[in-house]
């Protein structure tokens, strides 16, 4: 099953770089989503398919954005359009963190600013940590192939956040930049 998902979230990203590369991609203004029986992932035949809600009837209402499904979801989180839950257990506490964690080790890449804020507004610190993400900043060997093929940051990016394609919206801070971590 984790060979499945490794092989979907690999076409995906193969996919969205082809299209992006070859100028076929969707006006981000156009905010037009394909449905799920025709979207190649989904098996046209099988009929719970069918019974998909079509992207674009509940999308639609969303702020728009221009990357991935074209859903800023940060935004349609705090102005309060969805209520995600955060918790299974109604007795867990779900703590915010408002603290961004910079990234260094990039190679020629710009840093990477983690911001904590927008990730613990959807999920309990106990989703990363310490399963993908040690809590000590700096000690998980976290890289880019990693993370193409599903791990870390990929578990999610790709898969039900923004795509691994919109590299600048990761990869934001000059190397030269003065920024406090």
């Amino acid at each position: 099953m984790r060979s499945v998902h490794r092989w979907r979230c690999f076409r995906a990203i193969v996919l969205a770089i082809l299209v992006v590369a070859t100028g076929a991609g969707i006006a981000a203004d156009s905010r037009k989503w394909i449905a799920p029986a025709a979207d190649t992932i989904h098996d046209p035949d099988n009929p719970g398919t069918q019974a998909l809600q079509k992207p674009g009837e509940a999308l639609s209402k969303l702020p728009p954005n221009g990357a991935g499904n074209q859903v800023d979801w940060v935004r349609a989180l705090r102005d309060g359009l969805i209520a995600p839950r955060t918790k299974l257990e109604s007795t867990t506490h779900v703590q915010t963190l408002d603290r961004d964690i910079l990234m260094k080790r990039t190679v020629e890449m710009p840093y990477v600013k983690f911001p904590h804020l927008a990730h613990s507004e959807w999920l309990d610190c106990s989703n990363c940590h310490e399963k993908l993400f040690r809590t000590k900043a700096g000690t998980t060997p976290v890289s880019m192939l990693a993370i193409l093929q599903g791990e870390y940051c990929g578990r999610c990016h790709g898969a039900v956040a923004f795509p691994l394609t919109e590299c600048n919206r990761c990869h934001s801070v000059p190397r030269n930049a003065k920024a406090a971590p």
